[in-house]
């Protein structure tokens, strides 16, 4: 059964952003809430390993699980098995990788696509790179594999150029550059953040809502404009991107307001 979230006066600090997210979760139809993880709910860490969750955002969470009978769900570039290890012990719905894999209900199964892994000679190829050049981290996520240069900003025109190169070399048209913040993501096409989405609102308990996702990065802008055109509402961090509603000044500001919602959300019993 769907249950009605109702919320008091947003608190005299809020930003147009926090306002349009108390519209944009309020009203009929209820809405699903989708929330990119590394940049919009997280600070970015020189390292994906040391990104800090506080413990009151695991706590926001929860509430707001509960509150909209299970419509929320993380939808992260990181795969949904390293979601449950950084949100231990919350878990939520997930799409992870950026849409190779998800999960529908908090205690569900994950699901995954099939026949995805890059080819051998890209994966060995990106090694190599990233052994030639201290300081780059090379992240596999079996279905993609993200080379980070935070710690060694200067390659960064060298970098895109060489994995380019190499993915141009591997003759495999199905294989795409994702570029991000500081990072560049090696995957196949045909999966992504939007497709995800689409996925998960087309499972219970998010069929029939209305779709609300923040991102922050260009990765997230194919889904932000998805969610915008499908009549949901789409907010960013630090900049606009694509079709966006608002914009949050940071990742602290959209965990105050995560927090904030969780506060003022009555759920009846």
């Amino acid at each position: 059964m769907i249950r009605t979230m109702t919320l008091t006066s947003p608190p005299p600090q809020s930003t147009e952003a926090f306002d349009i997210l108390v519209r944009g979760l309020t009203g009929d139809p209820p809405p699903a809430l989708f929330l990119d993880v590394d940049g919009t709910l997280l600070d970015i860490a020189m390292r994906p390993d040391e990104v800090i969750v506080p413990p009151g955002l695991r706590r926001a969470l929860a509430r707001i699980h509960d509150g909209l009978d299970g419509a929320v769900a993380l939808v992260s570039g990181r795969p949904v098995d390293e979601l449950d290890r950084l949100f231990a012990p919350l878990r939520l719905p997930a799409a992870g990788a950026h849409g190779a894999h998800w999960r529908t209900h908090s205690a569900g199964d994950t699901e995954r696509l099939p026949d995805i892994a890059l080819p051998a000679a890209i994966r060995a190829d990106l090694t190599a790179l990233q052994a030639r050049h201290p300081g780059l981290i090379l992240e596999d996520k079996q279905s993609s594999i993200a080379i980070h240069f935070r710690e060694r900003p200067a390659l960064a025109r060298a970098l895109a150029t060489a994995v380019t190169g190499i993915v141009e070399a591997a003759g495999d048209n199905s294989v795409t550059v994702l570029p991000g913040k500081a990072v560049l993501e090696v995957k196949r096409s045909g999966f992504d953040k939007a497709r995800a989405i689409r996925i998960l609102m087309a499972s219970e308990p998010f069929t029939g809502r209305r779709p609300v996702f923040i991102g922050d990065d260009v990765t997230d802008r194919v889904a932000l404009d998805a969610v915008s055109a499908a009549g949901g509402i789409a907010l960013s961090v630090e900049r606009p991107i694509g079709r966006v509603a608002g914009v949050f000044a940071s990742a602290a500001d959209v965990r105050d307001a995560i927090e904030s919602v969780a506060e003022l959300m009555e759920t009846p019993n």
